[in-house]
């Protein structure tokens, strides 16, 4: 939001939209496809990735809408409490999905391991041991090797940290209105999120074609790849986000006082470090 408008109504309710029904229907179409894909069907790659497409175009029109409106002084201070309640509880249910795979792979890797190792299962596998990282009880698992610390997920977490503190930066000078200092440092939390992306595909490549980790090597696997994969989804759309805010910001939209647009696509990226921060611990130190 640009700024508050005196004569803005009390609180603005928009009229009808379409984008709501066909944001969820295109964000089907990429899950679908995505399914697909993972499972070997031809024609999943191409419905995943014109999915992607399609929710982008999307977004951007929605966006283009609420810009529109805030620019146009439909947006009151009541307005801004409401979107700042929007994003705190959007950033809360991201955590609750962080949250789920966390535990996923908590009870994975502390309570089933040790469960399928005890003496109860020797009969049925005498020579597992409930190592993590393993090809399972049965057998029936590829060998693979796991993914270390060193060197790529270490230099993503400097990456990662080093954006929080650039966003900071950028925060404080677009609070003093120094519109161009703002601009700059942002760009540059945009930039070191595109390395950390790069550098997360040459992992992948690396995981697939050296140590043969995939995502069907066991609960190892998945769990890496889930939680990686979606965090790296969340960071593409994080600096998609910031970008959208930026040429905004360029565009003369916001004011020292009133700019949620950017202070909510911060707390985004500040969340997507923090979760980054246990996943560098949880998934690649122990």
């Amino acid at each position: 939001m640009s700024s508050h408008n005196a004569n803005a109504p009390y609180y603005f309710v928009p009229g009808l939209s379409q984008w709501p029904v066909l944001g969820a229907t295109t964000l089907l179409l990429t899950m679908i496809g995505a399914s697909a894909w993972v499972n070997g069907v031809t024609w999943g790659a191409y419905l995943n990735m014109t999915g992607i497409f399609l929710t982008l175009v999307v977004l951007y029109k929605w966006f283009g809408d609420a810009i529109a409106e805030s620019e146009g002084g439909k947006y009151s201070a009541r307005i801004d409490v409401s979107f700042r309640w929007s994003m705190s509880w959007f950033i809360f249910s991201e955590v609750m999905f962080f949250g789920a795979f966390f535990g996923a792979l908590f009870y994975a890797r502390s309570i089933t391991m040790p469960w399928l190792a005890d003496l109860d299962h020797k009969v049925l596998w005498p020579d597992f041991s409930a190592q993590w990282g393993g090809v399972g009880p049965a057998g029936t698992v590829e060998a693979f090797k796991t993914m270390g610390p060193f060197p790529i997920p270490t230099i993503n977490t400097a990456l990662l940290l080093a954006s929080g503190v650039t966003l900071t930066i950028s925060h404080h000078a677009i609070r003093e209105g120094v519109r161009a200092k703002a601009a700059f440092w942002l760009f540059a939390t945009i930039l070191l999120g595109a390395v950390f992306m790069g550098f997360q595909v040459y992992e992948y490549m690396h995981a697939y074609n050296d140590l043969n980790l995939k995502l069907t090597s066991g609960i190892y696997g998945s769990t890496f790849f889930m939680l990686t994969g979606f965090h790296g989804f969340h960071v593409t759309m994080g600096a998609i986000m910031l970008s959208v805010v930026l040429y905004r910001l360029m565009k003369g939209h916001f004011t020292a006082e009133n700019h949620f647009a950017f202070e909510g696509a911060a707390w985004y990226w500040h969340f997507v470090d923090v979760v980054w921060l246990g996943l560098y611990v949880v998934v690649y130190w122990l």
